[in-house]
């Protein structure tokens, strides 16, 4: 297993072995963006079609050594405009998957959750990082970290449902998922103990399939089979949970965080729900990271293919 990669070196070979996918990169107009869509292309992960100013990515990719030999490039000036183009490739077949350039996030996903892009499905779009922990037995799947600010409970449905699809992708065949807040137990002051009961038994009724539920949970007695003992939990997620379903962008988001900077993990991110799924990488990514999520989005395509077969 790769040092570099942990236990997303998996994701990669498996990614690599069912072959290339093509892919839409938006706006690739800086060093970081560009050279992530090629490593990604030399791992044999996706086809890249290069969308945005022809004339910048050309003198960025000389200046990095960056050969783009016969690789397609559309001509796209404005960054919405090449985020729409993409999306035009999505809905055609030509890219199925789209990766995040250097343009602003709001500016990708605003065309890409417009009615007009056709990339709209019955489900709320969400993001699901699978996350590397260091000292930890298995891969996480944290959601949501990076779109949906405060889901309800239809959002948080979908939430749930598109991770545990993801899981299935990437070879999880049975996810246990831990449905997170401050307390195990049900607390009409706080909203999100209210919200987990009620994910539970939409699963007992069929309405989440595909994975094991149970919440609300904390943190301790998700991840601790001791911590749960402690507290009198018997839960059949707690010490083996596989996803992890946050109550808010901002507890997500602080919770991958801390695991990247404090533990050292490495996070590989995608957004689903679509037609196709999104890489959305933060400026700040290591090159691994990038890899990673790329690899990630890859056997989502893969996944997706198989089903419509």
């Amino acid at each position: 297993m790769s040092a570099k990669y942990g236990r997303c070196q998996k994701l990669i070979d498996r990614s690599r072995a069912l072959g290339a996918v093509p892919a839409a990169v938006v706006f690739p107009c800086s060093r970081d963006a560009l050279a992530g869509a090629f490593e990604a292309a030399q791992q044999g992960l996706i086809e890249p079609t290069l969308v945005g100013p022809e004339r910048e990515i050309r003198s960025l990719a000389k200046a990095a050594g960056i050969d783009l030999g016969s690789r397609r490039l559309i001509d796209v000036a404005d960054p919405v405009a090449a985020a729409a183009r993409a999306a035009e490739l999505a809905c055609a077949g030509s890219a199925e998957v789209l990766m995040k350039g250097s343009l602003h996030t709001d500016e990708l996903m605003g065309v890409l959750v417009s009615r007009e892009a056709g990339l709209r499905t019955e489900r709320r779009i969400s993001h699901v990082f699978a996350i590397d922990v260091p000292g930890h037995d298995r891969l996480l799947l944290v959601s949501d970290a990076a779109v949906n600010i405060a889901p309800e409970l239809r959002v948080k449905r979908d939430i749930v449902q598109n991770a545990i699809d993801l899981a299935h992708a990437i070879g999880i065949a049975a996810p246990k998922v831990a449905l997170l807040s401050a307390v195990e137990t049900v607390n009409p002051d706080i909203p999100s103990t209210i919200d987990a009961a009620a994910l539970c038994k939409m699963a007992e009724r069929g309405q989440i399939t595909g994975g094991t539920l149970d919440g609300p949970l904390a943190f301790d007695n998700a991840i601790s089979a001791a911590a749960a003992r402690t507290k009198g939990i018997d839960s059949p997620v707690s010490g083996a949970v596989d996803i992890l379903i946050v109550p808010g962008l901002e507890a997500g988001n602080m919770l991958y965080k801390q695991l990247v900077y404090l533990s050292g993990a490495l996070a590989a991110g995608v957004v689903v729900g679509a037609r196709v799924p999104v890489i959305l990488t933060s400026r700040a990514d290591s090159p691994a990271a990038r890899t990673a999520s790329t690899a990630v989005a890859c056997l989502w395509a893969h996944h997706c293919r198989n089903r419509a077969a």
